[in-house]
């Protein structure tokens, strides 16, 4: 089955809706974090939660976007790479400029992180942010599995494994910083 992209923007969700709905608690604040696809037919801020910042993953710039009067970031994987393969030194440094990003550069909340389907670039990262966040594996892989189209537990589970200790794999990063950023009641 393909993805219709021009109704809007595929598999666009609030993550921390889903991850406190699938795990019965509030595990994530709500109206922080966005996942989505490409946004070329959207109408309306409403279309898209109203998001202050845009980090696209695609290799392609935004553009006609500029309605939202969101910041935006464009950061985007590397040609000829897979985002499973966390591994290799390519996709590290694309994370490591991803969750920079994230952590020093994006202050305007919620942020919504796109590709093209929403589903893996997309995928990949919120399960890293989540993984960081100590969200359980089990949640991750449901919200993950929200997505339409074809999505792949094992290359989500691979891309999490393959960044081992988040402190060693984003050295320099405070983490701490996206905690408070993403988790309720933590300042």
């Amino acid at each position: 089955m393909s993805l219709d992209y021009t109704n809007g923007c595929v598999n666009f969700r609030d993550v921390g809706e889903w991850v406190n709905l699938i795990s019965g608690r509030d595990l994530l604040a709500t109206d922080k974090l966005l996942r989505g696809g490409k946004l070329d037919h959207i109408n309306s801020p409403t279309d898209v939660g109203f998001p202050k910042t845009i980090l696209n993953l695609r290799r392609g710039e935004d553009r006609g976007i500029g309605f939202l009067g969101a910041e935006m970031f464009h950061i985007p994987l590397p040609k000829g790479n897979e985002r499973s393969e966390t591994q290799l030194p390519e996709v590290k440094r694309w994370l490591n400029n991803v969750f920079y990003a994230l952590t020093y550069e994006i202050d305007k909340l919620p942020v919504l992180i796109h590709c093209t389907s929403g589903k893996d670039r997309t995928g990949v990262v919120v399960g890293i942010l989540l993984h960081i966040l100590a969200i359980p594996i089990d949640i991750i892989a449901e919200e993950y599995l929200l997505s339409d189209g074809e999505v792949d537990q094992e290359e989500l589970h691979s891309a999490i494994v393959g960044v081992g200790d988040p402190v060693k794999y984003f050295k320099g990063i405070d983490l701490n910083i996206l905690r408070k950023k993403f988790l309720p009641n933590i300042r």
